[in-house]
C-alpha cells in the first residue's frame, strides 16, 4: 500500500489575497487556480522544493466556516514548514513583514520559530537537525 497526503484545506477569506500572501510573501508556487463556479475555485499552492503536499485555499462559504478562518486548530501551530536553510528563510519572513510569534530557538530536533500567516494561523519554520 502506498498512501500520502497530497492536499490540506486552508479556509481563507478571499482567494486572491491568499494567493498574493502565499506566493509573494512566502514564495510558494501557485500550482492551480481553476474556476469551478461563480463563487468557488480550486486553488493549490505549495512551497518550492521536492515536497508534493499542497495547500488547497478554500474560501469560507458559510458563517461557521468564517469563524474558522485563522484559527483552524484552536490556537496551536497548524502547519510545519521544513527548510534546508533556516537563517535564509527566517530573514525572508522578516523582510516580508511576517508576524513572528516566537523567536528562533534551538530544540533537540532542530532550529524553529513560529510565525503567523495573513489570517493568524500559526506555522513552525523548522530546520530539522538531520537536514544540516
Amino acid at each position: 500500500m502506498n498512501q500520502q497526503i497530497v492536499h490540506m484545506a486552508l479556509v481563507v477569506n478571499d482567494y486572491d489575497e491568499a494567493i498574493q500572501f502565499y506566493t509573494k510573501k512566502l514564495s510558494f508556487e501557485l500550482i492551480e487556480d481553476t474556476v469551478l463556479s461563480p463563487t468557488k475555485r480550486w486553488v493549490l499552492v505549495k512551497p518550492k522544493g521536492q515536497g508534493q503536499c499542497a495547500l488547497l485555499l478554500a474560501k469560507a462559504a458559510t458563517e461557521t466556516q468564517l469563524t474558522r478562518v485563522g484559527n483552524q486548530t484552536g490556537g496551536r501551530v497548524f502547519l510545519f514548514l521544513s527548510t534546508d536553510d533556516f537563517d535564509r528563510d527566517y530573514q525572508h519572513l522578516l523582510q516580508n513583514n511576517i508576524t513572528i510569534i516566537r523567536e528562533p530557538s534551538i530544540e533537540v530536533y532542530g532550529k524553529v520559530a513560529v510565525f503567523a500567516d495573513l489570517y493568524g494561523n500559526y506555522w513552525d519554520l523548522i530546520q530539522y537537525n538531520h537536514l544540516k
